[in-house]
């Protein structure tokens, strides 16, 4: 997908589409599917690709019977995702960076980045 925010949404909404027409319950469809997405998706354009509208983001999803894997990659220099500071901890409740990550951690059952630091990968599980 292009490097703008302005197809988050629709791009979202698809993906949530697909979800519940392979078999995901529409309430996680509708939450973790797109809550997680929506984060990683603006991560990436915002500080993956710092908005630069020659990059892209890709992204893919795989839903079997058991899970819902959704990998987000952009074309930045990445980040070290343990380098993120917890925005729950003293000092950090008021401070702005750091909560998509949350986020996507609190929804996801696992959470996954590559070596560089570019990707990430979503895994929820299908009860």
């Amino acid at each position: 997908m292009p490097t703008t925010l302005d197809v988050v949404e629709e791009a979202v909404d698809l993906v949530a589409r697909h979800c519940v027409a392979c078999g995901v319950t529409p309430r996680a469809a509708r939450f973790q599917v797109r809550v997680a997405l929506c984060e990683a998706l603006a991560n990436a354009i915002i500080y993956g690709n710092k908005l630069d509208p020659n990059k892209r983001v890709d992204v893919s999803v795989h839903v079997d019977d058991s899970r819902v894997l959704v990998e987000v990659e952009d074309q930045g220099d990445g980040f070290d995702p343990m380098m993120v500071p917890d925005p729950t901890s003293p000092g950090r409740i008021e401070a702005t960076d750091g909560r998509g990550l949350f986020l996507i951690r609190q929804l996801a059952d696992e959470v996954y980045h590559n070596d560089r630091g570019n990707a990430i990968c979503m895994i929820m599980r299908r009860a």
